[in-house]
């Protein structure tokens, strides 16, 4: 088992309303308790499983979650910098924080490459979850061009960099910040990252860690691969020694695939 506890996190993007993220949460929680080899890992706090519903689900997932006493994670996935405003469509921290999550993606790519947000952006938001207390799981990767022209580490430098400009202290990362490399090009197109790819890019991030903040945080902070993680290829993935779980998106919207990825996952680290 790596040091690190493994965390595998499903991002249910614009899927599942509140009455079917009731039904996953109690078959994802049913599921868990029914195979021991997962739900001892979670009961003994070696592994951690998270999903990140919609908005509008946010608060049947916590209920769900509380009367099926499972160990799970909820996180939201975004949020504003702002604790209110006039912000027409948009939700903040305080108020995801009030429904009960622990957890909050920033970054994702789709946000950055669909909705145009700025690294700008994502550093105020960073701010903002920090002070609030919510862990940030930050994602940074290059797109198909970038990697192509061999720009893959500076691209995330980069996003790394303008993410934690104003968070430069290692006491930033107390709070648990989560890091997430997902390559742009591998969401959602069935393509991954080799496992070697994967943890070249993992171990950057590492580096970049250590070098800007400390040996303890590098060896602290979780980082986990996203983009086309499937059951058949979590093993590989996490057996890496850099990659720390998974940040899972079409494939966690079913209970058995999640569950095959955690318990492939969890085989690797064995």
């Amino acid at each position: 088992m790596k040091k690190r506890i493994p965390f595998f996190a499903g991002n249910w993007k614009m899927n599942k309303g509140p009455s079917e993220t009731e039904r996953f949460v109690k078959e994802l929680a049913t599921a868990i308790v029914g195979d021991e080899a997962v739900f001892g890992a979670v009961k003994a706090n070696e592994i951690e499983i998270g999903v990140f519903p919609p908005f509008v689900s946010l608060e049947r997932a916590k209920s769900a979650i509380e009367s099926a006493n499972a160990l799970i994670s909820l996180g939201a996935q975004n949020m504003h910098w702002e604790d209110s405003g006039a912000f027409t469509g948009e939700v903040s921290g305080t108020m995801i924080k009030e429904t009960g999550c622990k957890y909050v993606i920033l970054g994702h790519s789709e946000r950055r490459h669909i909705f145009g947000e700025t690294d700008d952006m994502i550093e105020m938001k960073m701010r903002k979850a920090i002070a609030l207390g919510i862990k940030p799981v930050l994602c940074v990767g290059e797109t198909l061009e970038e990697r192509d022209k061999g720009m893959t580490e500076s691209v995330v430098e980069g996003q790394l960099k303008e993410a934690f400009k104003a968070l430069g202290t290692p006491q930033t990362f107390e709070i648990g910040v989560v890091i997430a490399y997902e390559p742009v090009w591998a969401i959602g197109t069935g393509r991954k990252a080799s496992d070697e790819d994967a943890q070249r890019v993992c171990a950057f991030i590492r580096s970049f860690l250590e070098s800007n903040f400390g040996s303890h945080v590098a060896q602290a902070v979780r980082i986990l691969y996203g983009g086309s993680v499937k059951p058949d290829n979590a093993m590989g993935l996490m057996s890496q020694q850099d990659i720390d779980g998974a940040l899972i998106g079409g494939a966690s919207l079913d209970v058995s695939s999640f569950i095959g990825i955690i318990k492939n996952g969890m085989t690797s680290n064995a």
